[in-house]
């Protein structure tokens, strides 16, 4: 079975192919390799207020572009103190100017420690959360979900991983997932509960 993974994050595209490599007889493409070149359009994929809707919509709108069964999550960091922010909008979460990669993700860090200056650790509780969408017409597409709650630290730890890695803390570990290697992160992560879930959906069909 081809399985087109709807994401132009190289990091995240490297996280799915180790967490599904365990599913036989699964060829992960991505979109470069699909053909798919980057239009205004994706800009646009996710206006939604969940993360199983937009994930659903970059799903639906790639599968639509290449005819191959596709899957997409989209994921976000939740703290507490904010009330659930910058949840959704995790990609987006500080002011608009115009940074992608590293910088966009230096950018957010910045933003989240100006909104959380000044709390003590014990209340700056979070949690990331990844859905992920298959969709593969005629049936119904599988939603699956996973969550890891820790602790929004003050500082940066680590030098692995991407996003807000550096800041959150897992408890039951002792360290930021900035300090996992990829194989501890997957085990522990938000993206790996999910993308498991969705492997042992994919076990249960015929590939």
């Amino acid at each position: 079975m081809d399985l087109l993974v709807a994401t132009r994050s190289r990091d995240k595209m490297g996280e799915i192919r180790r967490i599904l490599g365990a599913v036989p007889e699964l060829r992960l493409i991505d979109l470069e390799s699909a053909g798919i070149a980057k239009g205004p359009a994706e800009e646009d994929l996710e206006p939604y207020e969940t993360f199983e809707e937009n994930a659903r919509s970059k799903a639906e709108y790639f599968f639509t572009k290449s005819g191959i069964a596709t899957v997409a999550d989209d994921s976000g960091l939740a703290v507490d103190a904010l009330g659930g922010a910058p949840g959704v909008r995790s990609k987006r979460f500080a002011p608009d100017r115009g940074l992608e990669g590293s910088e966009l993700d230096q950018a957010n860090n910045e933003h989240l420690m100006m909104r959380l200056d000044g709390l003590d650790l014990a209340v700056r509780t979070g949690r990331y959360v990844c859905a992920a969408v298959l969709v593969l017409p005629p049936d119904e597409p599988i939603v699956v979900r996973g969550e890891a709650e820790g602790l929004i630290l003050g500082q940066p730890r680590g030098h692995e991983g991407f996003g807000y890695d550096p800041y959150f803390f897992d408890p039951q570990v002792g360290k930021a997932f900035a300090e996992l290697d990829a194989s501890q992160k997957n085990a522990r992560s938000h993206r790996g509960k999910a993308f498991r879930a969705l492997a042992a959906e994919l076990l249960t069909m015929e590939l």
